[in-house]
């Protein structure tokens, strides 16, 4: 009896295991912004749009060793709207990377000299600017923190400020995604 009861268990667990989403990998960017399938979305995504985005990314966490997950929603973003049937060429992705944020700039010496451990967001600014994503850093951040062009990493570029990338990418119809 306490055998059945135990297989009985486990098979239940083994059920409910079994129904839990799984994340996947995307096609745009492979190594970063996982995301789930969505059966039969109420909402469509329109596939023949043109998707012009700016991420306000201007939040880091607190642990230094963790990558920016505010960053990698990029990543999912590009994904998702990609599985979803969006052409790549149809997505023109911006962030306006300020605040706390702005530390994952810096230089992998640098970020190490900080804060004791490898920058972890290198690999995913990368794959983004790969995507033809723009990053582009605050100038005021950048003043205020000495993040100068010698000290930040080459793939980022820099602006007057994020509320002139923000309010100027508005401007030329890009959609605010803030967090």
């Amino acid at each position: 009896m306490k055998y059945t009861f135990l297989l009985v268990l486990s098979l239940a667990f083994a059920k409910a295991y079994a129904q839990q989403p799984v994340s996947t990998s995307g096609n745009v960017i492979k190594d970063f912004g996982k995301t789930y399938e969505v059966d039969t979305p109420d909402f469509k995504t329109d596939t023949s749009a043109i998707f012009k985005v700016v991420f306000d990314v201007a939040k880091a966490p607190e642990n230094p060793s963790q990558r920016n997950p505010y960053i990698e929603t990029m990543a999912r973003f590009l994904n998702m709207q990609e599985k979803a049937g969006v052409p790549v060429a149809n997505m023109n992705i911006r962030a306006a990377i300020h605040g706390q944020a702005a530390y994952g700039m810096l230089t992998n010496e640098l970020y190490k000299e900080k804060f004791g451990v490898n920058n972890p967001n290198i690999e995913l600014l990368k794959a983004l600017k790969e995507a033809n994503v723009s990053l582009i850093l605050c100038g005021q951040t950048a003043g205020a923190r000495n993040i100068t062009k010698e000290r930040r990493l080459e793939m980022i570029d820099v602006g007057l400020s994020a509320m002139t990338v923000l309010s100027q990418s508005q401007m030329e119809g890009y959609t605010l995604i803030a967090f």
